[in-house]
């Protein structure tokens, strides 16, 4: 049987939207004829980090599983931290995908896209932790391959593109030749890591660093069933206390609004179960500004689009706010935002205090999986012209 891997990443990935400008000049003769004409190219108003975890879901992955978990949120609020070369904030976009499992269709090489690139923190950890093992073939150039061919990895050269895969059988299993896909991955401007559970020199004999080198990649080995040692700080409670503070000022609204509160609860629920330190994490993503739901919380949602308000049907508010008038509704939200504001800042300041206790402590690490994924992300993101504050 195979062992197997699975992998997450967390971190993860950048939404952008895009505006054009343009400057067009004419320049003149004396006998008025125009001799050029120059329009500058168009740029995006952001860039975007892009990451695909690409996890093996085969037996004995279940360690490598929860250790993505558990380090899914220090790995976002690593990027919390992330600056663009022309100083703005890039957006985090994360995909998922399973391979290697005996449930998933044979015609389709075992593989399985579980997320599209997506922004919502609440979606990465619902789908992260639903993943479950189980026996099969692993095919890393067909996985690979098909993460390449289905999500839309945008154009702009100045993007963080990167793919993460997680494994512990042999790199070159299936009849796609991990080399092709490489060469489509080096096309797209992707980064192809490679995390090998296992020993270091039987990854590279199993090729897979040679998978990662063709793209210029990182190759690294963990050991996936090691466990993790957290740090309780003087701090954590409260930080708690401040998640439960912070979830009230959440303004559901729409067909989905109620559905995707429940979401962000059982997601606070699921990070406590495995430690209390990943609550205490979870909620300080949720304190960033990489925590966005426009789609079903009207603060977030007035604050991209402030005609949102005006454009709602009645039956679509809270039943809180149905009835009221706009003037109304805009002075609850204003009062909620402000009060969300007021959470996050004592969140980030307590977080600060409690990453100098922990840094004190001799006996803090951060986890196999976390430390693979951020060495590549950093190196890599250097060359992309990111920077990080800390």
């Amino acid at each position: 049987m195979k062992h197997l891997n699975k992998l997450i990443g967390t971190a993860f990935v950048l939404l952008a939207t895009s505006t054009s400008y343009a400057c067009n000049l004419k320049a003149q003769t004396n006998d008025n004829t125009v001799l050029v004409t120059k329009s500058t190219p168009e740029k995006p108003s952001k860039q975007f980090v892009k990451i695909a975890l690409l996890l093996d879901t085969s037996n004995s992955m279940d360690g490598l599983i929860n250790q993505a978990k558990a380090q899914l949120w220090d790995i976002v609020n690593e990027f919390t931290h992330a600056k663009c070369g022309n100083q703005t904030r890039p957006d985090l976009q994360i995909a998922l995908y399973e391979y290697g499992n005996d449930n998933l269709s044979s015609r389709e090489g075992y593989i399985r896209q579980v997320l599209g690139f997506s922004h919502d923190l609440d979606e990465i950890s619902e789908k992260l932790f639903s993943l479950t093992t189980n026996g099969g073939e692993e095919y890393c150039g067909e996985v690979i391959h098909t993460s390449l061919k289905q999500l839309d990895w945008g154009k702009n050269p100045d993007d963080l593109k990167m793919i993460f895969i997680a494994g512990n059988e042999p790199f070159t299993q299936g009849k796609l030749d991990y080399k092709d896909a490489a060469i489509n991955a080096k096309e797209k401007d992707v980064i192809v890591n490679t995390i090998f559970c296992g020993n270091y020199e039987q990854g590279i004999s199993t090729m897979w660093k040679s998978g990662a080198v063709l793209t210029g990649g990182e190759y690294m080995a963990i050991d996936h069933n090691r466990q993790v040692v957290h740090i309780n700080t003087p701090y954590d409670d409260i930080i708690i206390r401040l998640n439960a503070k912070l979830n009230k000022t959440y303004i559901s609204y729409g067909a989905r609004g109620l559905e995707k509160k429940a979401l962000q609860a059982a997601q606070d629920s699921n990070a406590a179960e495995l430690e209390e330190a990943v609550a205490v994490q979870r909620t300080v993503s949720k304190s960033s500004r990489l925590y966005k739901n426009s789609q079903w919380d009207l603060v977030d949602a007035v604050e991209d689009n402030e005609t949102i308000i005006s454009e709602m049907k009645d039956e679509d508010l809270p039943t809180e706010l149905q009835g009221k008038s706009e003037t109304e509704i805009k002075a609850y939200i204003a009062d909620k935002k402000a009060e969300r504001e007021k959470i996050q800042k004592e969140i980030q300041e307590l977080n600060a205090k409690r990453e100098a206790y922990i840094a004190q402590n001799q006996a803090a690490q951060k986890g196999e999986l976390e430390n693979a994924m951020l060495s590549a992300i950093k190196a890599q993101a250097s060359k992309k012209n990111f920077k990080w504050d800390n």
